[in-house]
């Protein structure tokens, strides 16, 4: 039997689908339901589903970097889209990252049907292949979710940032989100954390009104002497050297 989880925020959508679908014609069951995608991301890990039926468009959500995640550390699980959401472009990007079925609300029960054939389908051939490919969409969608973790970064650099921080904003493990970084960055979290602040320190040392203390502080380092360490290791100077070079 292939497992199955539903998420959606509309509780009589997730009961539809529960008790519509004759989800043993299918040799499927459901396993669990979520009405957010932050628990949804949670139960992906403790019940390990084969299918994911899911809506995008959840309040704070950012539904995009949700399929990203998860087609990038569970590339086997089979994704269809159930939203109210009516945007080609964002319908387009989805299916780019790897969706099976992209459905719009309200869906006819023929086409939920069709999607679950599909997907059981899906399911069916992976266990007879040996491994599963790259595929063009699994990458697309491992670029797509470091693009994301970056822009996070960038965004909130002056926070105490961890890694766990991020990997929950692109709803996948701290351990993948290092993986992935490494691997389509070139850097680790902390490596791409420092070049983004230092970077933000270069601009604000042009400022000579500002101490070297204050511009520790307001790019995220509460420690003055590592923001000094930090700052050589990165450019090859210190901070009073590279202020010093641009008179």
């Amino acid at each position: 039997m292939y497992r199955v989880l539903l998420v959606d925020d509309e509780a009589i959508i997730l009961e539809g689908l529960r008790r519509v679908v004759r989800w043993g014609d299918y040799r499927c069951q459901v396993v669990g339901t979520a009405t957010d995608a932050s628990r949804g991301a949670a139960l992906i890990r403790e019940l390990k589903p084969d299918i994911l039926f899911t809506d995008i468009r959840m309040p704070n959500q950012s539904g995009l970097a949700m399929l990203a995640g998860l087609r990038t550390e569970f590339p086997q699980m089979q994704v269809t889209v159930l939203t109210g959401y009516r945007d080609f472009s964002y319908a387009q990007e989805a299916i780019r990252l790897g969706v099976v079925r992209f459905l719009l609300k309200p869906s006819k029960m023929d086409e939920i049907q069709e999607a679950v054939a599909a997907m059981v389908a899906n399911l069916d051939k992976l266990p007879r292949d040996e491994e599963e490919p790259e595929t063009e969409e699994r990458e697309h969608a491992s670029s797509f979710l470091v693009n994301q973790a970056v822009a996070y970064m960038e965004k909130n650099y002056t926070a105490r940032l961890t890694l766990q921080d991020v990997a929950d904003c692109c709803f996948v493990s701290q351990w993948h989100l290092s993986k992935l970084l490494n691997r389509y960055a070139g850097k680790s979290f902390y490596d791409i954390l420092n070049s983004i602040r230092i970077q933000q320190a270069k601009h604000l040392l042009e400022d000579p009104s500002l101490k070297i203390g204050e511009i520790s502080e307001l790019v995220g380092y509460m420690d003055t002497a590592h923001f000094a360490r930090t700052f050589k290791k990165v450019t090859g100077m210190s901070a009073n050297e590279y202020r010093n070079s641009l008179k």
